[in-house]
C-alpha cells in the first residue's frame, strides 16, 4: 500500500501486537479474475518451522477457498482506530485530514487438515472467552455440535511481507496537544483511541 515515509512503522513487535489485538481482518484474493474479500478472524501464530503465520477458516459455502493456491499471494488487511481531524485544531490554515492505523500482510496460503483446524479453533475460542462471565470451551461441546467443523475450511498463511501505516499527525507535532484534546472531547471511541496512540508515540 502507499505509505509516506513518516507514517511507516517498521517496529515488528509493535505491529505483531497490533495484529493480535485487532485480529478481525479482511482476506483478499482473486476469484474468477476479480478481487474477493472475506471478513474473518486471522490469528497470528508460529508454524512448526518457526515461521510467522496467520491462521483462519471460512465456510465451505464461500467459493473463495476454491481459489487458494500455494504459489499465489493473498492479502490480509487489519484496521485499527481512525478519526477525522479538523484543521480548525491547527495553529495555521490547512486542509482537514484523517488519522488511522492500518496493517497489510502479504503471504502464501495453504489449506490445512481438520486436526490443525480444530487446534486453531480451540486457541481462537480460548482467547476470546477469557472476557466472558461464563467462558465456554470447545472441549465441552457435544460431538453433534462439533460436527459443524465439517462445514468450514481451515488455512494457514505464511507471512512474507508486512506493511504498516500509523498516520498520527506526525508532521504537526506543535499541534498535537490541541488535536489530542479535541479528539478526546468528541467522546467518539475511535477518536479517543487515536488520541491515546498519539500520546503514546510522543517522545
Amino acid at each position: 500500500m502507499y505509505i509516506p515515509p513518516h507514517y511507516k512503522n517498521e517496529n515488528l513487535n509493535e505491529i505483531k501486537e497490533f495484529i493480535t489485538q485487532n485480529s478481525f481482518g479482511i482476506l483478499v484474493n482473486q476469484v474468477n479474475g476479480k478481487p474477493w474479500a472475506t471478513h474473518i478472524p486471522l490469528e497470528l501464530a508460529i508454524d512448526s518451522d518457526g515461521n510467522d503465520v496467520l491462521e483462519g477458516h471460512i465456510a465451505k459455502a464461500n467459493k473463495q477457498w476454491h481459489y487458494f493456491k500455494e504459489d499465489v499471494k493473498v492479502l490480509c488487511i487489519f484496521n485499527g482506530p481512525h478519526s477525522y481531524v479538523s484543521s480548525s485544531w491547527y495553529t495555521e490554515e490547512e486542509v482537514p485530514t484523517w488519522n488511522y492505523i492500518a496493517v497489510h500482510v502479504y503471504g502464501t496460503i495453504k489449506i490445512v487438515e481438520e486436526a490443525a483446524v480444530l487446534d486453531a479453533l480451540n486457541k481462537l475460542v480460548d482467547k476470546y472467552e477469557q472476557a466472558s462471565k461464563k467462558p465456554i470451551s470447545l472441549h465441552s461441546l457435544s460431538p453433534q455440535t462439533m460436527r459443524q467443523i465439517k462445514g468450514i475450511v481451515g488455512f494457514q498463511i505464511k507471512i512474507e511481507d508486512i506493511q504498516a501505516t500509523y498516520k498520527l499527525s506526525q508532521g504537526r507535532a506543535h499541534d498535537h496537544p490541541e488535536i489530542i484534546a479535541e479528539l478526546e472531547e468528541t467522546k467518539n471511541p475511535g477518536s479517543i483511541a487515536i488520541a491515546k496512540c498519539m500520546r503514546d508515540k510522543q517522545p
